[in-house]
């Protein structure tokens, strides 16, 4: 099966896509590109399983390279046959093709290849094989004794005997891969308290057993940071006897030989010595693998909605980055994310400070007629929350709202050097209460300024490959930016750097362009910017938008090469491209449905989903996906953890989504814990199924814990 044949069966898709998907990505397109503007030739593939169809593909790909390399190092060493090859062409998984390469692996020196540098191995074939007609095992042994080569006596020469004969049975794939299926049906994931004594968050494994084959993967993750800190000792128990004897039924003549309980022997040593700690190991690895997969998928869908916040446009917006000994860091922020003052103020501190807090607030809430104030939510958010919340009310008449925001990253932002260049007359601690305020604003836009592993969505992220998470949540990013677009003429090298087709050096060399030309009329342009050749102009134009352009498609997303298709559907239609850009086309689905968009397809020679793309696009210029989610909830008074009561029903925020249930923001500084159980009335396989990071959602509370700080709620019945 060729890996295209092996793809299609894989992910259940017709060959046709599979085959043109494969050439599309060969070919260097990108998967943004590849999903918006190639949708005839994949089937009308997304970008996410474009991604799983990369990954495999890269996967698969070197599979092949480690299959042919195999097959070279076992050919030089004059041991390949085709029964051989084949068996290596047939493997599926790496495990089964190392399982194969291991008794052709070039080996560090081991008890059998002592054994064997002894003059030991035809010892070791008499016995394994059961050819020692006179005499007993013991007998055969002694002429194996040479003193010279450390072979003292009869004894030593059978226990290397048994050495050797341990490799071999431990290098047999066949065993390894079905002790390997025997651990994950049957065997027991095990961990105990290195110390009962003492208390821990991993006190729920202290005594703690689950089938392997049924590990859920956020105990998994949670079980090996307790081991990894010591507080717990794992290990992966199986049901040795049936494994044993497994092995004895293959490897053990049914007639008696001379020699055979040295095999048995030697068999018992192959699987506690060899076999069961290096099962152990991949089982356990394998475990982990899948939990890391599935936390790096709940990690993506968390910071795919989370990028894909809808903005809150046209306020002035005051930022604060809250703080107990270095105070309260002030920045405030026109709507167009402008900065117009930055300033630090103390609330926690003395009376006469607070008063004065309070003045200064006022001042800039009046001079710059502030109506919207970001509070990041770490250390002393709950403070600076109820102070806020106190001053919004002395504002009568006046329209003042706060949201609490997430500053996840935000230090780590205001610290870099992208901040320094961007920021430079103002310090680290001025830079974060900004980078608050304008994450009200664009959320995607500031966000992509940070690490995305630095934005606190997931579950134990710093315990992954880092590699392939900064992979995974790279694509994310990409894919939002992406399908959202940006502004040619305001967007940040670092916005720019996410948009198909664009490196680091061409974002900086688009942002130079502006600088020294002025701003961009038309798309055509960016063919002028050093280093954006044709392909990276036909991959990075249709995401990049000009308002106010001359041409109104610059303000879509059609790409350039499907203008003369556009231009000609306006034609057809009988609008002009005034009539689109002032949005007198409230009629164009029944002017469309009338010319029948197939025959209009085939007319202008573009395929169906293009021409449907065109139409969304043309139907309002300049769109954003973003603005179909539901707006961030905003407050304007205040609830503490006291204030809340069994059944009282609350409206919420979703902060964050994770494998065992979801935590909603509920406005009292502590998010509460919705249950996978209590999330709805019907089953849930998985909270993403029902909830989703920014989802505004009514709760009610079950039970408060203020000691632990821990708030039970039900979405059931609501």
């Amino acid at each position: 099966m060729t890996i295209a044949q092996q793809l299609a069966q894989e992910l259940n898709l017709k060959q046709w896509q599979v085959d043109n998907t494969i050439a599309l990505i060969d070919e260097g397109n990108t998967i943004p590109f590849i999903s918006r503007y190639r949708k005839e030739a994949t089937g009308e593939l997304n970008d996410e399983i474009l991604r799983t169809f990369d990954d495999r593909l890269t996967y698969l790909r070197n599979m092949e390279e480690r299959k042919a390399d195999i097959k070279r190092i076992i050919d030089e060493q004059g041991k390949l046959t085709e029964e051989l090859a084949a068996e290596i062409d047939k493997a599926e998984k790496l495990s089964e093709l190392e399982d194969i390469y291991r008794p052709y692996r070039p080996k560090r020196r081991t008890r059998a290849t002592v054994a064997k540098e002894k003059g030991l191995e035809p010892l070791a074939d008499m016995l394994y094989n059961g050819t020692i007609e006179d005499g007993t095992a013991e007998q055969a042994a002694e002429a194996f004794v040479d003193t010279e080569k450390g072979v003292e006596s009869a004894e030593d020469a059978l226990l290397g005997a048994m050495d050797i004969i341990a490799e071999m049975v431990s290098d047999n794939a066949e065993h390894r891969k079905k002790i390997r299926e025997m651990t994950t049906k049957d065997g027991l994931l095990v961990s105990k308290a290195t110390n009962p004594d003492e208390d821990s968050v991993y006190r729920n494994y202290y005594e703690f057993a689950e089938a392997v084959a049924k590990a859920v993967p956020h105990r998994v993750l949670a079980i090996n940071r307790g081991e990894t800190e010591k507080f717990l000792s794992v290990k992966v128990e199986t049901d040795e006897e049936k494994i044993l004897n497994y092995l004895k039924r293959k490897e053990l003549s049914k007639e008696q030989t001379v020699g055979c309980e040295y095999v048995e022997r030697a068999i018992e040593d192959a699987y506690a010595r060899l076999i069961q700690p290096a099962i152990e190991r991949e089982v356990r690895n394998e475990l982990t693998d899948i939990a890391h997969e599935q936390a790096m998928q709940v990690f993506r869908e968390n910071l795919k909605n989370l990028l894909m916040q809808p903005p809150i446009r046209g306020q002035v917006v005051l930022g604060l980055d809250p703080g107990y000994r270095t105070g309260c860091k002030v920045g405030v922020v026109d709507p167009t994310g402008r900065v117009l003052d930055t300033g630090v103020i103390y609330i926690t501190h003395s009376d006469a400070q607070r008063e004065s807090a309070k003045t200064l607030l006022k001042k800039l809430i009046e001079k710059h007629n502030i109506t919207l104030v970001s509070i990041g939510n770490g250390t002393a958010s709950k403070e600076t929350e109820i102070f806020v919340s106190g001053l919004i009310k002395e504002f009568s008449g006046k329209s003042i709202k706060y949201i609490m925001t997430n500053e996840a990253g935000a230090s780590v932002y205001s610290a870099s050097k992208l901040a320094a260049a961007e920021f430079p007359d103002f310090d680290v601690t001025q830079r974060s209460a900004i980078s608050i305020a304008r994450r009200v604003q664009d959320p995607l836009a500031e966000l992509v300024k940070i690490e995305p592993a630095a934005i606190g969505v997931g579950q134990y992220q710093h315990d992954m490959n880092q590699k392939r998470l900064d992979e995974v949540l790279g694509g994310v990013v990409e894919d939002a930016v992406n399908s959202v677009g940006v502004d040619l003429n305001t967007a940040s090298a670092q916005l720019l750097g996410y948009i198909s087709g664009i490196s680091k050096t061409i974002a900086e060399n688009i942002v130079k362009y502006r600088e020294e030309e002025g701003s961009f009329a038309n798309r055509t342009q960016l063919k002028k910017v050093a280093k954006l050749g044709p392909k990276a102009f036909e991959q990075c134009a249709g995401f990049l938008r000009i308002p106010g352009a001359k041409n109104v498609l610059d303000n879509t997303s059609v790409h350039p090469e499907s203008y003369p298709a556009a231009e000609g559907l306006i034609a057809e239609l009988g609008y002009s491209k005034e009539d689109i850009e002032n949005g007198k086309i409230a009629d164009i689905d029944e002017r469309v449905k009338d010319l029948s968009i197939d025959k209009l397809a085939e007319k202008l020679g573009v395929g169906v989903p293009t021409l449907k793309d065109i139409v969304a696009e043309i139907k309002k210029p300049g769109r954003d996906p973003r603005d179909s989610v539901e707006q961030p909830l905003l407050r304007e008074d205040v609830m503490s953890m006291e204030d809340l009561k069994p059944d009282m029903i609350l409206t919420g925020t979703v902060r964050n989504v994770i494998d065992f249930g979801a935590f909603v923001d509920i406005g009292v500084h502590q998010d509460g814990l919705v249950h996978i159980s209590q999330l709805s009335d019907r089953f849930v396989k998985h909270p993403m199924d029902v909830v989703a990071i920014g989802d505004i959602v009514k709760v009610k509370v079950l039970d408060v814990d203020i000691a632990k700080k821990r708030i039970s709620l039900t979405m059931k019945g609501l």
